[in-house]
């Protein structure tokens, strides 16, 4: 239903229910800006400044990613005035696979609800959302679910939920018990289910878009065998990658996203300590198409559904040529 971030504040109206003494939302730093923006917002509706309300967790000094020990102990610290933890799955820009189920016990150790942003997680690693006890999650399909840009989004509300009555929700028709719907009687009944967060009809062709695609999730295995050739792609990636470091005789490349590959999804994030936008420019006229952050960084991500090891190593090949083209020793 609808596009991602329109689903996170569709959740938010009904999750984030900020009282005088429970208030405060804990996210991570460096999320994506769609996020920021959304939660932001959501706080000034509820007339509450953001500097004071939102905590967010940042790596430790020199580092990227984070500890989860240091998330825990965030939510720990001011447990008693969290209402809402609310993280990306895998962070966009460091590729880190953050512990949900983790994350998901120490905010309800303190009181809070606990959602996520599945944005980079959805397609590319596993997820037990029900098992973990998630209040709620939303992620879109266009990453690694294939399904085109600005295509469908969905949600995740665990069942546990589907029986409050007093939960707030900006409801619509399409949310409406199924079964009665075509009654067009007064006094909303939600479907007892996520479909109850529904508001209008899905759109027709970016669902038949999804469907394609996940009719190839299927053909493949969904994602257990996906995630297994992840595993090696990626590791293979990163062996590459140090390998054209030692075939330049310099630290041209430094990679950012955690070394263990629990830790991280189809991506390595990889800082070009010189010339990182020319030789990403390179990169896609070489048809290897990464995706670059400012101010340095490269993103690779080698798709489990359609990327082969050949492709991860034609990739090093190619980069190893750029480099020594235009870095001068």
């Amino acid at each position: 239903m609808n596009t991602l971030t329109v689903n996170l504040h569709l959740l938010m109206v009904s999750f984030y229910r900020p009282s005088s003494k429970r208030f405060k939302i804990i996210m991570e730093a460096g999320a994506f800006p769609s996020d920021q923006y959304a939660i932001e917002s959501q706080v000034r509706f509820h007339g509450f400044d953001p500097k004071e309300v939102i905590i967010e967790v940042a790596p430790r000094a020199g580092e990227y990613t984070l500890h989860n020990e240091d998330i825990i102990e965030a939510i720990r610290s001011d447990g008693a005035e969290i209402a809402l933890v609310l993280f990306g799955g895998v962070n966009y820009f460091t590729g880190q696979y953050y512990n949900i189920e983790a994350i998901t016990k120490a905010g309800h150790d303190v009181g809070a609800i606990v959602g996520f942003d599945l944005a980079h997680a959805a397609g590319n690693v596993p997820l037990r959302l029900h098992d973990w006890d998630v209040d709620f999650a939303c992620w879109c399909s266009y990453k690694y679910q294939n399904s085109g840009p600005g295509g469908i989004s969905a949600i995740f509300v665990h069942e546990k939920h589907f029986g409050d009555s007093q939960m707030n929700r900006f409801a619509g028709w399409w949310g409406y018990r199924e079964s009665e719907r075509f009654k067009m009687e007064k006094g909303f009944m939600p479907e007892q289910s996520a479909d109850g967060w529904q508001v209008s009809c899905t759109q027709v062709i970016p669902m038949a878009l999804h469907h394609a695609s996940l009719q190839i999730f299927e053909k493949a295995g969904y994602i257990e065998p996906l995630r297994s050739k992840s595993i090696n792609l990626t590791n293979y990636l990163y062996f590459i990658i140090n390998e054209v470091n030692s075939l330049l005789n310099k630290a041209q490349y430094k990679i950012i996203t955690p070394e263990k590959s629990e830790d991280r999804g189809a991506q390595l994030s990889i800082i070009a300590q010189e010339k990182g936008a020319e030789i990403f420019k390179k990169l896609v006229a070489a048809n290897v198409l990464g995706d670059w952050r400012e101010p340095n960084v490269i993103r690779l991500s080698p798709v489990p559904l359609y990327n082969s090891f050949e492709d991860v190593f034609r990739t090093g090949e190619l980069l190893l040529k750029i480099s020594k083209e235009i870095i001068h020793d």
